[in-house]
C-alpha cells in the first residue's frame, strides 16, 4: 500500500513538472486572460468614487428590497471606505464577480444539459460531491504550480468551488417542470426550443437564481481563503493582519467582507423570489 501511495504521489508530481515544462505557454495565456478579466471588472468597480458607488448600490437595494435596506446598504459601504478599505473591498468584489461570471458561464449550460439528460446528471453527482467535500484550499496548490501567485490562481480555485451549487440547482429546476405543462406543450405541437424557452426555463428560474446566489456565497468564502496566494483584496488584508497580529485591521476587513456578502446575498435572494 505504501508503495502504491508513493508511486501515485510521484506520478502527480511528474505530471505537474511535465505540464510546467511543456505547456507553459497555455497556462501563461490562461493567466493573461483571467487577469485581464479581473482587471477589467476591477477598473469598472473603481471607476466611480466610493460615495457614488455606495449610493448606486443603495438605490439597487431599495429597488429590489426596501427603503431601509437601501439606506443600510449605502451606509455600510461608506463605512468600508471610512475604515480605509475601499480599494481592498472593490478588489474582493471584482474577484467574486469575475469568478462568478466564469463559473456561471460553465455551470448554467451544464446544469441545463444535466436536467435534460438524466444519465449526465447521474454522472455529475459524484464529481460535484467530490468538489464540495474536498477542503477548498486544496484547489490552490495545483493552480499555484501552473499559474503562479496572484489573481489568476484565486480565480481558478474560486470558479471550481462556485460551480457545484449552480449546476445542481439548475439541473433540479429543469427537472422539476410539471409534467402536465410538458404534456400540454407536446399536445400543442411546440418545438424542443419552444418547450425549453417558454415552458421549462420559466419554471426553472427560481431554482436557477437560487443557484446563482449560492455560487456567489461560495465564491466569497473562497476569495477570502485565496488571500494566501496574493490575490489582493480583503482576503490578503486579513492574511497579512494575521501574520502581524494586527487585530484591528483583521476586524475591519472582516466587517467589510460581511457587508459585501450580505448585500449580494440579499439582492440575489430578492431577485430569485421575483422570478
Amino acid at each position: 500500500m505504501e508503495n502504491f501511495v508513493t508511486a501515485f504521489d510521484t506520478t502527480i508530481d511528474n505530471a505537474l513538472f511535465w505540464l510546467t515544462d511543456h505547456a507553459a505557454f497555455i497556462f501563461d495565456g490562461a493567466r493573461a486572460v483571467l487577469e485581464g478579466l479581473y482587471d477589467g471588472v476591477l477598473w469598472l468597480s473603481m471607476l466611480p468614487p466610493f460615495y457614488l458607488a455606495a449610493v448606486l448600490v443603495g438605490l439597487l437595494a431599495w429597488r429590489v428590497l426596501n427603503l431601509w435596506a437601501g439606506i443600510a446598504t449605502a451606509v455600510a459601504l461608506i463605512a468600508c471606505a471610512a475604515m480605509g478599505l475601499w480599494p481592498e473591498t472593490m478588489e474582493t468584489l471584482a474577484l467574486v464577480i469575475a469568478a462568478s461570471i466564469i463559473a456561471l458561464a460553465i455551470s448554467l449550460p451544464l446544469g441545463v444539459l444535466a436536467g435534460l439528460m438524466p444519465r449526465l446528471d447521474r454522472a455529475l453527482v459524484p464529481v460535484l460531491d467530490l468538489i464540495q467535500t474536498m477542503p477548498p484550499y486544496i484547489y490552490l496548490l495545483p493552480a499555484i504550480a501552473l499559474l503562479g501567485f496572484g489573481p489568476a490562481t484565486a480565480l481558478v480555485a474560486t470558479v471550481i468551488v462556485a460551480m457545484p451549487p449552480a449546476i445542481r440547482l439548475t439541473s433540479l429546476g429543469i427537472r422539476q417542470t410539471p409534467n402536465e405543462f410538458i404534456e400540454l406543450g407536446h399536445a400543442s405541437g411546440v418545438t424542443p426550443a419552444q418547450m425549453f424557452w417558454k415552458i421549462r426555463l420559466p419554471f426553472a428560474m427560481p431554482s436557477i437564481m437560487a443557484g446563482v446566489n449560492q455560487s456567489l456565497m461560495m465564491a466569497f468564502g473562497m476569495v477570502v481563503i485565496a488571500g494566501i496566494v496574493g490575490s489582493g483584496g480583503l482576503g490578503e488584508t486579513i492574511y497579512g493582519a494575521i501574520r502581524t497580529l494586527d487585530i484591528a485591521t483583521s476586524i475591519n476587513a472582516s466587517i467589510a467582507i460581511v457587508v459585501l456578502t450580505m448585500v449580494l446575498d440579499r439582492v440575489t435572494q430578492s431577485l430569485a423570489r421575483t422570478k
